[in-house]
């Protein structure tokens, strides 16, 4: 399915353009997910809970009064209305800001099931941009594709994930129409928006990374490794069954990389052998470049439900 023949048949559809709409009701899903605080390694050490407020504390909990408590902690509200002294405890406050970094360029306009790795990258982030919110986390965002990209710092509530999810959703759109007239010159190189990520995400952010990861040149690798060096990185490359794994009956497909088009002929096994190698190739470059940096990585299909590749990636 080609970007611009989908695109003259349903411009709406929400299969192939990010919606508004779409995104907003990924919420409830969202409250479903698993807390990446437990799938993520600590670099500080844990929170833990204390009966003394210091600096960078906050209120967590009132238990019943246990010897030795401070009696500066005691709470007195809970303690009125139970008739039983109670105890204010504390959690260690652990500054964490999220950040979300979606791909728009022209090559995510592209899909043989379900949705366009756009859409299905849109997806996924909207359900962790929601669930930082839901976390009381700060989120940020970061998109990119075109000759444009948006960007987000972190800010804490629910206003905050509204305009992450409203400029995913501006984005998509208007990369889409991007993606549908010509492509000058050679793939973007991810290059400039992995820049922007270093400099945006501060060190102890944890960051997720949508995109189908074309473009890794040498600079693009040297600015991941500096964010992974960092921050908590989550990978996740999108593709389409079809990058995997060609149909098995003979055929003409075309196929783009976002700047040119070619026919592929299925029936010639060593042009289809070489087409599915370079996914794997590329896939193999993201996994070995995550493994050496502790930072996780997964695969997310446009036949897969976002929500379930999420849900294993943060441990549930």
């Amino acid at each position: 399915m080609s970007v611009t023949g989908a695109r003259a048949e349903a411009a709406d559809d929400f299969r192939v353009v990010p919606q508004l709409a779409d995104l907003m009701r990924l919420s409830r899903a969202a409250a479903r997910l698993p807390s990446w605080n437990r799938s993520v390694r600590a670099r500080t050490g844990g929170a833990y809970l204390s009966s003394i407020r210091g600096r960078g504390m906050e209120y967590d909990e009132s238990r019943l009064y246990q010897p030795g408590d401070d009696v500066r902690t005691l709470d007195w509200r809970v303690t009125a209305r139970t008739g039983k002294p109670h105890t204010k405890l504390f959690r260690e406050e652990r500054e964490r800001p999220v950040f979300v970094m979606t791909d728009f360029r022209a090559p995510m306009f592209f899909g043989s099931r379900v949705a366009f790795k756009a859409v299905v990258a849109a997806r996924a982030a909207s359900l962790l941009i929601w669930k930082a919110q839901q976390n009381s986390d700060r989120v940020g965002a970061l998109v990119f594709g075109g000759d444009a990209h948006g960007e987000l710092e972190p800010r804490r509530g629910r206003t905050a994930a509204l305009r992450a999810i409203k400029l995913l959703s501006e984005h998509g759109q208007r990369c889409s129409e991007l993606a549908a007239g010509p492509q000058p010159g050679p793939g973007e190189s991810l290059n400039g928006p992995f820049a922007r990520l270093r400099r945006l995400a501060r060190p102890g952010s944890l960051v997720f990374m949508l995109s189908d990861f074309r473009g890794l040149d040498d600079l693009a690798a040297a600015h991941f490794t500096e964010v992974a060096r960092h921050c908590d990185v989550f990978a996740l490359l999108v593709h389409d069954p079809l990058e995997t794994h060609l149909p098995d009956r003979p055929g003409d497909f075309r196929v783009t990389d976002g700047a040119r088009t070619l026919r592929l002929d299925t029936a010639d096994r060593e042009v289809a052998g070489a087409y599915q190698s370079g996914f794997e190739q590329r896939a193999a470059q993201v996994e070995r470049l995550c493994a050496n940096h502790r930072a996780a990585f997964r695969r997310l299909a446009t036949s897969d439900d976002p929500f379930n590749v999420l849900y294993q990636l943060l441990g549930g």
